[in-house]
């Protein structure tokens, strides 16, 4: 692969989870002023703003309903509502750096779902990592010293939720368009959220509400947007290790903005918590390397099988022409009848 095509994606990665992080904050600075519902909402609304950067020429905005895999397509909308509408709410009850914590569990459901509805086989390796991160978060957590509310609850249905979006992403395949990709993670929270906030919506007052709502909705949409185009340029596994600096970005706001900084347990958890991310990352990056240079080799044997071949063949034709001139040369100078 190109480097600079491979450093674009991993920098488009970095951005997006920037994006991610910033969104977060903003629903956090709405916690109070609106019904997590109804920030949520935003989120779809302010998200349709992206939708003709993502059509491509000819295609129709009725693509965003249309795919091969409508089931799949369904699945991904509900857990992308349920996702978002849980986190907005952990956001708003948790610390930064502690919701984050919880959610960075979704490879930990991803492993699971995997094995159970995929049937994939999982080395010791991922189950390492996955349990690592278990532990990290446990230390994070600190149940039975620590009181666990319903903030944490919702920060571990939104992993719960995302993995199940990645999940229904597998199952689908690489068949459904990108526009239909994006107008799943639209849908959820438009039609989900929208019904759900009715009972306590109330209209957004004063610039800087509407300003945090903007905020929320257009980065987590914005997030998205460079995720695809990051996958786009660079392998899957490649443009996973910067997923970890949201955790930065999250650890820096909570202090920055929040005014609550980590504790010495608390910052152990997210190191175990980052390690098992990296310990992941390197695993796949292994992986891929090792199916990149069996790839090779493949391919440089067919091309000595080729070659091997041509010159077979070429030798042929080669022995085959002499023998064609033998002949013409016996029969010209052998006695005429």
């Amino acid at each position: 692969m190109d480097p600079k095509t491979l450093f674009s994606g991993i920098t488009l990665a970095l951005g997006a989870f920037a994006s991610y992080a910033i969104s977060d904050a903003f629903s956090k600075l709405l916690g109070g002023q609106l019904d997590p519902f109804e920030v949520a909402f935003s989120g779809g609304v302010f998200g349709l703003l992206l939708l003709p950067f993502i059509r491509k020429p000819g295609e129709a905005y009725s693509d965003v309903f249309r795919t091969q895999e409508p089931a799949m397509w369904a699945l991904r909308a509900v857990c992308t509502f349920v996702a978002t509408a849980a986190s907005v709410e952990a956001f708003m009850l948790l610390p930064m750096p502690e919701a984050l914590s919880l959610m960075f569990l979704m490879p930990l459901f991803v492993t699971i779902l995997s094995v159970v509805l995929l049937k994939e086989k999982v080395t010791a390796w991922a189950w390492l990592a996955v349990v690592l991160g278990f532990i990290g978060v446990l230390i994070v957590l600190r149940p039975g010293v620590r009181a666990l509310h319903f903030g944490h609850l919702c920060a571990l249905i939104a992993a719960i939720a995302n993995a199940g979006s990645v999940i229904a992403y597998r199952l689908a395949g690489q068949n459904s368009a990108r526009l239909s990709l994006f107008g799943s993670s639209l849908a959820g929270p438009l039609i989900g959220n929208g019904i759900l906030m009715w009972a306590h919506a109330s209209w957004p007052h004063g610039v800087t509400t509407w300003v945090y709502l903007f905020g929320y909705g257009f980065l987590a949409a914005f997030g998205q947007l460079l995720m695809m185009m990051a996958t786009a340029r660079a392998p899957a596994n490649r443009v996973a290790l910067p997923q970890y600096s949201q955790m930065v970005w999250g650890v820096a706001l909570s202090y920055l903005v929040f005014h609550q900084p980590l504790d010495g347990w608390t910052f152990v958890g997210i190191l175990v918590v980052t390690l098992s991310g990296l310990l992941n990352w390197i695993r796949q990056r292994i992986r891929y390397e090792r199916m990149a240079l069996k790839e090779r080799l493949e391919r440089m044997q067919a091309k000595k099988i080729a070659k091997a071949a041509e010159k077979i063949a070429a030798k042929q034709a080669k022995d085959q022409a002499l023998r064609e001139h033998q002949q013409a040369i016996a029969d010209k100078i052998s006695p005429t009848r």
